[in-house]
């Protein structure tokens, strides 16, 4: 059976066991104890029944996924919150989505960083039913908390821009609806929580991921008990990605390139203008096609694949070598993430046939922990054979999720 066929099974599945308008919320329940949490809404309820039947059809295509699908136990409840974060010094609301198993017990947590997303109406806290998030939702079956930040400029805090590839406000955002969620689980539900966090993601998600694991390694492991850390054709080294892509006669997805640009303008980190960077139409338009209402392929029709078509000639011959493009190179490098002496299992998963974002980042990232002294049997780089980058989303995740469990079931 095909992936489009499964998802209308599941859609099918859930139409008649999700219990939808049983929202539970906490404005009658004002809990002192919460300090990040604002708020929280029930979205529906899933039986086991159904997440099998899911599994069982995805099982055709992934046989991988059995030992995912053997450990589905739990009912479970999904909920969106609202919680308090910080963004270049000032408190906002922020959002995302949680997946709860419904027996009584203590479980870990997983927190799942999203892939690049342009459409707030695709944000996880906004758009639950949606497939990828649906079998997020699906893992707290086996016996987990599951965590999926809306990310800035998604969801509750959508009237800001999206700090596209940002390290600081992607880790702050992060961290903090990881105390919400522990809020959330101890002052508002009957099943606890675990020091226990496994912390997962791909594309953007796989560098966002990386660059949580480095920060709560580095800075914040009293406060966390990171068990292991998946990460999915992430682009680490944004300065890599840049080279690869300006070599190209052709790049299939001109608005990756667009977003770190108008994610980086808005920041104030590159001091350049669009038009010192893109030529003319493409340089009008960069400031204006990431404002929540377009998606990507929307976005791509707006710009060109053709790299000369896109960029000025000043930029693509010199971005390296003269010093007014100083701030391009130096926002790249600060927010790329370089490996370091961890002693956290980490998967790096890469389709080799990715050119979205190129195997390289992973491979040299890999070598980079080597380099630094780590041990092959903590970091592991690990190919997805024939995968491009899109058809790499689904082997890189249940690879993830079924070595979570077995880690898990370990301790």
């Amino acid at each position: 059976m095909k992936k489009s066929d499964l998802f209308k099974l599941f859609f099918f599945a859930v139409f008649v066991s999700v219990f939808a308008g049983c929202n539970l919320n906490n404005d009658d329940d004002d809990n002192s104890e919460d300090k990040y949490l604002v708020s929280f809404e029930k979205k529906g309820s899933y039986f086991p029944t159904t997440i099998q039947a899911f599994y069982a059809v995805l099982a055709d295509d992934y046989p991988e996924i059995q030992p995912i699908a053997d450990e589905v136990k739990h009912a479970i409840d999904i909920y969106t919150i609202t919680y308090k974060t910080k963004f270049d010094g000032q408190e906002l609301i922020a959002s995302g989505l949680v997946s709860v198993p419904v027996s009584a017990g203590t479980y870990p947590v997983i927190s799942f960083q999203n892939g690049t997303n342009t459409l707030n109406s695709n944000a996880p806290s906004v758009n639950p039913n949606y497939s990828l998030y649906q079998m997020l939702e699906s893992i707290a079956s086996t016996g987990f908390i599951v965590s999926v930040p809306d990310y800035l400029g998604f969801g509750a805090s959508n009237s800001m821009f999206h700090p596209y590839l940002d390290k600081e406000s992607t880790v702050q955002a992060v961290t903090d609806m990881l105390r919400a969620v522990d809020e959330f689980v101890s002052n508002h539900l009957e099943i606890e929580m675990s020091d226990d966090l496994y912390i997962t993601g791909y594309s953007q998600g796989g560098w966002a991921t990386m660059t949580l694991q480095k920060a709560i390694e580095t800075e914040l492991s009293d406060e966390f008990n990171l068990k292991a850390s998946a990460c999915g054709a992430g682009p680490y080294d944004l300065n890599l990605v840049n080279d690869y892509v300006l070599e190209q006669t052709d790049y299939p997805m001109p608005y990756y390139i667009g977003y770190i640009f108008n994610s980086y303008i808005n920041l104030g980190d590159i001091n350049n203008t669009p038009a010192e960077i893109f030529k003319s139409p493409y340089s009008d338009r960069i400031l204006s096609l990431y404002d929540g209402t377009k998606s990507g392929d929307e976005i791509n029709a707006q710009l060109t694949t053709k790299t000369s078509d896109l960029y000025t000639a000043e930029f693509l011959s010199g971005y390296k070598t003269d010093s007014k493009f100083t701030s391009v190179v130096t926002s790249l490098q600060k927010n790329s993430v370089t490996a370091w002496k961890t002693n956290i299992p980490t998967l790096l998963l890469h389709g080799t046939l990715d050119n979205y974002v190129p195997p390289t980042t992973s491979s040299s990232l890999y070598s980079g922990f080597m380099a630094q002294g780590v041990s092959p049997s903590v970091v592991t780089h690990v190919p997805i054979q024939g995968a491009g980058h899109s058809t790499g989303i689904i082997p890189a995740s249940v690879a993830s999720f079924a070595w979570f469990i077995e880690l898990n079931k370990a301790n």
